[in-house]
């Protein structure tokens, strides 16, 4: 038996031991519940050029950060120290680290003797680079750097919420959200996907809060001080990319779903949370079912303020999420799955860098259909396949034609410009023509290997291509050819081998889109008490053949009738909302204003929100004075995540 083998082994057998209560997996602080890494964690890495980062990892590389910081909710700071674990290469006098708006005091070393640093040019979208002088070190010393500082009120990863943009109304709110280069305004480290770490955390908060980390908690009850703060105590002993050190302080509040998912999220909402993702539990297993053991213990969901800019983010052990997920039916659960997918594509193996953004989240959105086919069935999964169909199609008409590329180039651009549906849909598209042309068996067989060999390591385009052609094709030539590999990766637009998914469930759909949309019939013959979510994201998303951009379809009379009669002004879906609320932008559509205006000023989730602003500021005299209004409203409450897309289309409203 090899060492991988043995390894994935000893995480199967101790993955079956995690049917524990919440606390039980908080016990001793030297006891973790997270199975040991197999041997693909501790082989050689090479490093890819990331032109996102200053770090030079081939001669010193971050192995560990230790954060000691206390949140100071009145001055908006984290502050504290960032001790981190350096190795280096024979010779290696220096260690670049990425850094954006923090306040550095001081560097030192273990003895606390100081170490002279300099902080490089600002860049607006890097940053700048800290460069700290290395102590003398023998080759394989673990190197100890201790970075006093503290972040800005306005660091991009950070959102400090007041008491009244809470759902509770009383306490104040603090969440992270690090992806994809985010995590260097609020701790000093080599802030690239490539260079994982592991992670220990002592956050100090008011009494009233508590702490929760993307790591194993280890003080579920925080430790208290004198002055009455309490200071709570994580772990992460994966070693994880940069972008999923994650930290929310919040007036929080936790139930168990089963022995090691559940959700946390202020306590006005638990119920509504606790009964909406009942399932995540049966995701987890179907998930392992597919592709492998679970390798981190724990898996929670953290329900954020509504300011929260994703719809969800991938955090290990406990994936941040939207409150518009929450439809009260569990419509909206596939996000769920798709976090949880990012498990293995994204947390397992990881992006090397974000040119190559797709190998997260295509593989994560073939995933996340296969969770959902396994938990709700294969109606349910063709659907949302079909709709990220549709999407991709939209995307690659409006994209320029090299961004609809797999393997992207983002050299001097924000890596978020790469963050569109070619990622996950053209992504996705992919691995589902793979899996139709070689048959789902084989395909699941390479899938699974493809995690296992390849666990906690950093993946290109390149590799990727090596590991199918080694372990799928294994020298086929005429199957390689089918499938069209490199033309998929690296050219810009479809192959002509993609599979296109198709739905039964969208027939009459489509049939009374064009009975009301082309033949102008009346609203009250639409089944809309009889469709699911996804067939009203579908209805509502049709557009005429011959539509031209900018178009009216509709007559104003229509517009009423649709709205009145699908109640659409009372519709809480967020999803059928967005889908209306496009409509009614296109056709200029006054009476839906207040809905607008009342859907873009009570969430920030970027999805919704660019979108919705760039629909108004295409309709140029009518639209441009509405979105300038709305914007002033709603961005203070938008993370600035949100407000860096939307300032650069609409602008940031004066002070």
């Amino acid at each position: 038996m090899s060492p991988r083998v043995a390894g994935l082994v000893s995480i199967i057998a101790l993955t079956a031991a995690l049917s524990v209560s919440l606390a039980a997996c908080q016990q001793a602080e030297m006891k973790s519940d997270m199975p040991p890494l197999p041997a693909s964690a501790t082989a050689p890495v090479i490093y890819p050029k990331d032109v996102h980062s200053y770090a030079q990892p081939q001669v010193a590389r971050v192995k560990h950060v230790a954060l000691d910081l206390t949140a100071d909710f009145a001055a908006r700071t984290l502050s504290g120290t960032a001790t981190l674990d350096v190795t280096a290469e024979a010779g290696a006098t220096q260690v670049i680290l990425d850094t954006r708006n923090l306040d550095i005091r001081s560097v030192k070393d273990a003895e606390g003797k100081p170490l002279a640093f300099a902080l490089g040019a600002a860049d607006p979208i890097l940053g700048q680079s800290l460069t700290v002088t290395l102590p003398a070190f023998t080759p394989g010393q673990v190197i100890k750097i201790v970075v006093d500082y503290a972040t800005r009120p306005d660091a991009a990863a950070l959102q400090w919420l007041t008491p009244a943009q809470t759902a509770g109304g009383q306490q104040p709110f603090l969440f992270s959200q690090g992806q994809a280069i985010l995590t260097r305004t609020w701790v000093p480290t080599q802030d690239s996907p490539g260079i994982r770490q592991t992670y220990s955390a002592k956050i100090t908060v008011p009494e009233a809060l508590k702490a929760v980390m993307s790591a194993e908690m280890l003080t579920p009850d925080g430790e208290k001080a004198a002055d009455g703060t309490h200071a709570y105590r994580f772990r992460m002993t994966n070693p994880v990319p940069p972008y999923l050190i994650a930290l929310a302080v919040g007036d929080l509040a936790f139930a168990s779903e089963d022995g090691r998912t559940g959700v946390w999220t202020e306590p006005s909402r638990l119920a509504a949370a606790k009964a909406e993702f009942a399932e995540v539990g049966q995701m987890v297993t179907a998930a392992e079912g597919l592709y492998g053991p679970y390798a981190w213990g724990r898996y929670d969901l953290l329900i954020l303020p509504p300011s929260f800019p994703f719809g969800g983010m991938e955090n290990p052990r406990l994936t941040f999420a939207t409150p518009t997920v929450i439809a009260g039916d569990k419509s909206l659960v596939s996000l769920v799955a798709h976090e949880l997918a990012h498990s293995w594509s994204g947390n397992l193996v990881t992006n090397a860098t974000w040119n190559e953004f797709w190998l997260n989240e295509g593989f994560t959105t073939y995933f996340q259909n296969r969770i959902m086919e396994a938990v709700y069935g294969n109606d349910r999964a063709q659907q949302e396949r079909v709709l990220g169909w549709d999407s991709l199609q939209a995307e690659l008409k409006s994209l320029p034609e090299m961004d609809t590329r797999l393997h992207l180039d983002l050299a001097g651009r924000d890596p978020d410009e790469g963050m569109t549906d070619i990622a996950y849909e053209k992504g996705a598209a992919f691995l589902e023509t793979i899996e139709r042309i070689v048959g789902r068996e084989k395909f699941d067989a390479w899938l699974k290997g493809y995690f296992e060999r390849n666990a906690f390591r950093p993946m290109t385009s390149a590799l990727f291509l090596k590991d199918i052609r080694d372990h799928l094709v294994m020298g086929d030539g005429a199957l390689d050819a089918r499938l069209k590999l490199d033309e998929w990766v690296y050219q810009p637009g479809l192959p002509d081998n993609a599979v296109v998914p198709t739905s039964n469930a969208f027939t009459a759909v489509d049939t009374a889109a064009r009975a009301f949309f082309a033949d102008r019939g009346p609203a009250s013959a639409i089944p809309w008490s009889g469709w699911n979510t996804q067939q009203r994201q579908r209805f509502l998303g049709w557009r005429p053949a011959n539509l031209r951009d900018g178009g009216d379809w509709l007559t104003n009379q229509q517009l009423a009738d649709l709205e009145n009669t699908l109640n659409l002004a009372n519709e809480g879906n967020a999803e059928v909302v967005f889908g209306w609320l496009q409509i009614a932008i296109a056709h200029r559509y006054q009476p839906a204003v207040p809905k607008l205006t009342q859907f873009l000023t009570s969430m920030g989730r970027r999805k919704f929100v660019l979108p919705l602003f760039t629909s108004l500021w295409a309709e140029g005299d009518w639209g441009r004075p509405l979105a300038t209004s709305i914007y002033s409203r709603a961005r203070p409450g938008y993370h600035p995540v949100t407000t860096g897309s939307v300032d650069a289309l609409v602008g940031r409203p004066a002070a």
